[in-house]
């Protein structure tokens, strides 16, 4: 009886301490180990701590760079050497790593508060599983996500992106990222999904709230928020995937739900972190390609004569753009197994991160690295898709999406120009504008 009564007590406490403890681990042990880290100097805690303050890292990335392959610390290894990156990325010797606790005990914690829920950076997802499950379920997604599936989105991405032009009142001033750069991804994701245009205001707001997901160090509020928005996501998707079987649309994801491997499809859950990382990945990586590329050219207007004298430089301007100011600062790996890059020994169980955005400004590859050029002539070769098997299954939409709409607003607003007040983002992994207020005239 005494079970009976204090059983409910139990459930409550859980569901209070639960949340707690995986923001703990997941987020708040993290920030606080790394700005201690950064207090003593260390090259990687120093990385993450300027990084969320929206600093110019050039001169960081040089100072890792400097110490050869890879700069090692407490934390583990980083490097931001081009050669360094791509071989870590590209070796079977590595597999995708979230923070994991060195403990016993806090690693018991983790299972015992998990929630369940789908995440984007957590298994199934392609951007956490590994072979063999991510040979079978990569092969499946990229058999409907083809280069020529995305170029049939493409006169449907003008469309929507004249449609958000005609929208913006010239006269006054904008945010370009809530009014624009925003707004362009979600209506291009909500095509992907077969989304109805009554839900669309709905899957804006769950992208938003989402795409914080894929950084690290969280604060409380922002934490519970993901964790909500992921959870609606989940009761929302599980009734459109159920229309979507009854009444299968010409959209991707109705094609990935039909798509089968000698007669094997994607189960549920993994048909639902597919769409869940369309959703989070694809929409804040675009916004930040958009708002990091309208912030350049308007800060260079030498590159945008370039452009406007010469259309056919809006696709290499785009690489350019995602070399210079990509959208995501790095990705992290662990060592599988002991290994070697670089003449660099690399131990079992060793946490690596490779810095994509100071590969993009390696001098090895780059001439002139920290000078904007849209002519670049290998603009392409950054890494800011990552490579290897997790190479972004979006690049191809991101250049898509990012080429039309950079192009189009400066031929509508030929005189736009940026406003005081511009806000950087305060995430560690994620890079781009919180605000962009604008003049159009």
């Amino acid at each position: 009886m005494f079970a009976l009564k204090t059983a409910p007590f139990r459930h409550k406490a859980e569901a209070i301490a639960k949340p707690v403890t995986r923001w703990g681990i997941g987020h708040a042990i993290p920030r606080v180990a790394l700005r201690a880290a950064a207090r003593r100097g260390d090259l990687q805690g120093r990385l993450s701590v300027e990084a969320s303050g929206g600093a110019d890292l050039t001169g960081l990335f040089d100072e890792i760079r400097a110490h050869g392959a890879f700069a090692t610390s407490r934390v583990g290894h980083v490097t931001t050497r081009h050669s360094a990156c791509k071989e870590v990325l590209t070796s079977d010797a590595f597999k995708t790593v979230r923070f994991v606790p060195d403990n016993p005990l806090l690693n018991r914690l983790v299972a015992w508060s998990s929630s369940g829920l789908l995440h984007p950076i957590e298994p199934p997802s392609l951007l956490a599983s590994e072979p063999p499950d991510h040979t079978r379920y990569r092969k499946l997604v990229t058999r409907v996500f083809t280069a020529r599936a995305v170029e049939q989105l493409r006169e449907r991405t003008q469309a929507i992106t004249d449609e958000l032009l005609d929208g913006l009142a010239p006269t006054s001033p904008v945010d370009l990222i809530e009014q624009y750069c925003g707004l362009l991804p979600v209506t291009v994701i909500s095509q992907i999904l077969g989304v109805p245009p009554e839900e669309r205001d709905k899957v804006l707001a769950l992208g938003g709230a989402a795409a914080p997901s894929l950084d690290l160090g969280l604060p409380w509020r922002t934490f519970r928020t993901v964790e909500a928005t992921l959870a609606e996501f989940d009761s929302w998707l599980t009734l459109h995937l159920e229309k979507l079987r009854a009444n299968p649309g010409d959209n991707l994801l109705s094609k990935l739900i039909a798509a089968r491997e000698d007669g094997v499809g994607l189960t549920e859950r993994e048909l639902k972190a597919t769409a869940g990382l369309v959703l989070a990945a694809g929409f804040e990586t675009t916004v930040n390609l958009l708002g990091n590329g309208i912030a350049l050219l308007t800060r260079h207007p030498g590159e945008l004569a370039k452009l406007r004298a010469d259309p056919e430089l809006w696709s290499n301007a785009v690489d350019e753009i995602l070399r210079y100011d990509p959208p995501v600062l790095l990705t992290g790996r662990l060592a599988a197994r002991d290994t070697e890059i670089g003449g660099a020994p690399i131990a079992r169980g060793a946490i690596v991160s490779t810095v994509l955005a100071g590969a993009n400004r390696d001098p090895e590859i780059f001439d002139d690295p920290a000078v904007f050029d849209v002519g670049r002539a290998n603009a392409r070769d950054h890494v800011s898709f990552g490579a290897g098997r997790h190479y972004c299954l979006g690049a191809s939409l991101a250049r898509m999406e990012g080429e039309i709409g950079l192009r189009s607003i400066f031929e509508r607003f030929p005189g736009l120009r940026l406003l005081g007040g511009a806000r950087r983002r305060e995430t560690r992994i994620l890079r781009g504008f919180e605000t962009l207020p604008a003049a159009l005239i």
